[in-house]
């Protein structure tokens, strides 16, 4: 059985894995998840992730971050362009999630990249996802 919105389910498993304090949680891999996950560990989201090869597509491995071992580092993360409802951004009418204390994860041309990144770069592009 296909899955119809891969980004959705990590998203999911993340949040579901934050809320049960959990240090790891395993994700069918992809490019596209490779690539959030690395945004996630350059804004200090999450303390690692690892690529584990298996004999069908891999597994990313994220390790989760807490602060004082009881507060999940990641409070909120939610998808915002859905298979059903895509979502773009230009340049200009890019969000500012949280008045700059979170981050929007976006899909560019240029690859996967912060909402601040975008702006500097000056280029738009599907808004994936928001985290804080």
């Amino acid at each position: 059985m296909s899955m119809t919105d891969p980004i959705a389910d990590m998203l999911t498993r993340i949040r579901n894995a934050n809320m049960v304090k959990l240090q790891k949680v395993d994700i069918p891999s992809s490019n596209v998840k490779v690539n959030i996950a690395q945004v996630l560990k350059q804004e200090g989201y999450i303390k690692n992730y690892k690529v584990i090869a298996d004999n069908r597509q891999g597994v990313l491995r994220v390790y989760l971050k807490f602060i004082d071992e009881k507060d999940p580092v990641i409070n909120e993360i939610t998808r915002i362009s859905k298979p059903g409802s895509r979502t773009y951004v230009d340049s200009e009418s890019i969000p500012t999630i949280k008045n700059g204390l979170g981050i929007a994860i976006l899909s560019t041309s240029k690859g996967i990249m912060t909402d601040v990144s975008a702006r500097q770069a000056g280029i738009g592009g599907e808004l994936l996802c928001t985290v804080w």
